[in-house]
């Protein structure tokens, strides 16, 4: 017997992950903006934007504000910084008004970008330590103390 799929939401899916959250066309968002999953932006937004997952500012959409999320998808405008951790795309007929960090960027034909670029590297899962190791047994024998990196 074959599989149905069956679709639950409505909401965008990109290569990323499906959209947990949409402002639509008709939203104003003044204020400050907190998020760890997704969100996409249709409407418009004044204010700072940070989060541990991904927005999608959309077709048509205005965003004013400094964002800081792990990835960003520009196809509306922006103005304002963005630091994208992982990534930022900004796609055919998206606008970018200001300074970019990221570590990885893709940029379409038909894009406005006024700014500023810095390459960042990604972070380490698990960042490397300095290991000192010291010799008890010389260390306890007196001015002979051997440490080594």
């Amino acid at each position: 017997m074959a599989k149905k799929v069956i679709q639950v939401s409505n909401n965008p899916i990109y290569n990323i992950g499906m959209i947990s959250t949409v402002f639509a066309a008709d939203t104003h968002f003044c204020g400050d903006l907190k998020f760890k999953k997704s969100l996409q932006i249709n409407g418009k937004f004044e204010g700072d934007i940070s989060s541990s997952g991904f927005l999608v500012i959309d077709d048509g959409a205005e965003v004013k504000a400094n964002i800081k999320a792990k990835t960003v998808i520009i196809k509306g405008t922006v103005y304002g910084n963005i630091e994208a951790e992982s990534r930022l795309e900004i796609l055919q007929n998206g606008k970018l008004y200001g300074n970019i960090r990221t570590a990885q960027l893709k940029v379409a034909d038909g894009v406005i970008f006024d700014g500023k670029c810095e390459m960042i590297h990604p972070k380490e899962k698990h960042p490397k330590k300095n290991v000192i190791i010291v010799d008890v047994d010389k260390v306890n024998k007196g001015p002979e103390t051997e440490v080594s990196s």
